[in-house]
């Protein structure tokens, strides 16, 4: 049937404070893994994003959500990545804000039936954008 598998998810610089685990399937895409983490995160799915394998942003290392010319894409299955556990890769969300999270393989299990995607732990909070209400309309020049 294939494989499961369970990744931490954190945004660069977060595995302490700020994190989720998910269980996924491998008959999943990379498309349907950035929309649980992106969800998971409680972001807006309207951006651009890329799956970097190497851990570098715009490397040839990527699948990305929009290719061009025949550059690799987000659609293809989990399974074919033959992910192992311990393996670090990358999502680099959003192309004007950059925002990195950390893809750790913790486990890697042989799926005996067919799962959906699922949140087993999430520690902490992030804002996508800075809350409206932190911003001082003094500071921007709305009357001349």
């Amino acid at each position: 049937m294939g494989n499961i598998y369970t990744l931490k998810v954190y945004p660069a610089g977060m595995s302490r404070t700020v994190y989720r685990t998910i269980r996924i399937s491998g008959n999943e895409t990379l498309d349907a893994l950035c929309g649980v983490i992106i969800a998971s995160f409680d972001f807006i799915d309207a951006d651009l994003y890329e799956f970097c394998m190497d851990n570098r942003m715009y490397s040839d290392c990527c699948f990305q959500s929009d290719p061009e010319d025949g550059e690799p894409s987000t659609r293809i299955k989990l399974e074919r990545l033959h992910l192992i556990k311990g393996q670090n890769f990358s999502l680099h969300y959003d192309f004007g804000d950059d925002w990195m999270f950390t893809i750790h393989v913790q486990k890697v299990e042989e799926e005996t039936k067919k799962q959906s995607p699922v949140i087993l732990k999430a520690k902490g909070e992030i804002e996508q954008y800075a809350s409206w209400d932190d911003w001082d309309e003094d500071d921007e020049d709305w009357e001349e």
